[in-house]
């Protein structure tokens, strides 16, 4: 029989933070709506670039080249754009920043939804690629300072992962819409939801800063970006240091750089693939995402909290990369239509890896270089997803053209599993730092910076 108290405890605790998320209602609905936009379409594209670059055929080099493209630029810019955002919205307000970020996705999508000819495609991928760069990444980091500023720090993480649960949802029901909606209706749908975020947050969402005058504020936007990119410099100079004086930290660092660098170039050209080798279309698409997205809440919610105590981060890590190799070699060795699914649901597993790095980072970083630590393997893996399309994308097209070597459409994919058995390789090397040590280390260096200032 279930203890009374223990019950009372729960949904008082769920009730506490219902409370604590009912401030950001006319943040987080907007959002989930903008999410579940965007992904609804992620399907459709493959075969809408695909008719119209290469009408006729499955194949389509050019799309994946243009894909494989967008993200590098986007990746690039990325660098220098996203602190900048967030700069701004310390100083001009998150309701006007996130304004601006919400509503530059609804004009790729309209050109779409008026005609998806070569030449309009091309215009797609003009102002998709300008919308990444000023909103991937910007909104959730913006929206997460939106939340802090209305959240005690008590009980930001309960928001915060709140936060994160609803855009894995807004994922799977997007796919769902994807799955169930005719394609023709897919875009005007999503174009509606689209203009109904900024409309929404414009007339309810509340600011929470004040603009101040600064004298920053007066700089010519050439000069605040010269000073961005010198304080980025400065900034990942130090975080360097501190990967380096860890073996913890330089080996988890080793680790998310060839993860990313095998799982981004997969991502990137997987759905394309899927298309040429087995004739893939939208509700094939929708069902392989949903799989993954419903997998991935059910893990980081209700799996990770329950194993971590047992086992660690370290073996947690490993199981999950040993999971992202049998994911990439299932897909490029897929000898049916329905192999894979079963590759798709190893994503259940794989998704684990981030949390588990995260966690590793967090423990290996005394607690003043938390920000340095993560901050530099966000850099890392920046740089790795920038690589991976410059292999990706023309060994791809090489192997499902017909000038092939040799019968293997999923080289490529089987290619970037290499990356994932290196990145798998470190991590079994990997010897996490010792919590009680690195206090330790934190109390010791604490006592000798007072002696030193002592004498």
């Amino acid at each position: 029989m279930a203890d009374p108290e223990k019950m009372s405890h729960e949904m008082s605790s769920v009730g506490g933070t219902l409370r604590v998320l009912r401030p950001l209602l006319h943040l987080l609905l907007p959002l989930c709506v903008h999410w579940v936009a965007e992904e609804m379409t992620v399907s459709v594209l493959v075969d809408v670039t695909t008719k119209a670059l290469c009408p006729g055929e499955f194949t389509c080099s050019e799309a994946i080249y243009i894909n494989g493209l967008q993200q590098t630029v986007v990746g690039v810019f990325k660098m220098v754009v996203l602190p900048l955002l967030g700069q701004l919205a310390d100083e001009c307000g998150r309701k006007p920043l996130l304004l601006l970020t919400l509503s530059t996705t609804i004009f790729p999508f309209a050109l779409l939804a008026t005609s998806q000819t070569r030449e309009f495609v091309y215009a797609y991928y003009v102002l998709r690629t300008i919308s990444y760069i000023l909103s991937q990444g910007s909104i959730f980091c913006i929206s997460v300072a939106y939340a802090a500023d209305f959240i005690e720090e008590g009980k930001r993480a309960a928001a915060f992962s709140w936060i994160t649960g609803l855009f894995s949802a807004s994922h799977v029901l997007g796919n769902v819409l994807a799955r169930f909606l005719p394609e023709q209706y897919v875009f005007p749908v999503s174009i509606g939801l689209l203009i109904f975020c900024p409309v929404y947050m414009h007339l309810f969402l509340g600011e929470t800063v004040r603009p101040v005058l600064r004298h920053e504020q007066q700089q010519s936007c050439m000069s605040k970006i010269l000073w961005v990119l010198c304080k980025r410099f400065r900034s990942m100079r130090d975080a360097a240091s501190v990967i380096i004086s860890s073996p913890t930290l330089g080996g988890i660092s080793l680790v998310s750089f060839f993860y990313e660098l095998g799982m981004s170039g997969i991502t990137s050209v997987l759905l394309y693939y899927l298309k040429s080798a087995f004739g893939y279309n939208k509700n094939q698409f929708s069902e392989i995402l949903m799989m993954v997205g419903i997998g991935s809440i059910f893990s980081q919610i209700l799996v990770l909290p329950l194993i971590n105590p047992m086992i660690g981060e370290k073996v947690i890590l490993c199981i999950a990369l040993l999971a992202s190799v049998v994911y990439a070699l299932l897909y490029g060795l897929a000898w049916a239509s329905w192999v894979p699914y079963i590759s798709a649901s190893f994503g259940v597993i794989y998704v684990l890896v981030k949390p588990a790095t995260y966690t590793i980072i967090s423990k290996a970083a005394r607690p003043t270089d938390q920000g340095k630590a993560q901050g530099f393997i966000a850099g890392v893996q920046s740089i790795a997803s920038l690589l991976s399309p410059l292999v990706m994308s023309p060994l791809t097209s090489w192997f499902l053209s017909k000038s092939a070597p040799f019968n293997c459409k999923g080289f490529s994919i089987i290619f970037a599993s290499l990356f994932l058995v290196v990145a798998l390789c470190f991590a079994c090397l990997l010897k996490p730092d010792d919590p009680s040590h690195s206090k330790s280390e934190s109390t010791e260096d604490m006592e000798a910076s007072l002696l030193g200032s002592r004498s």
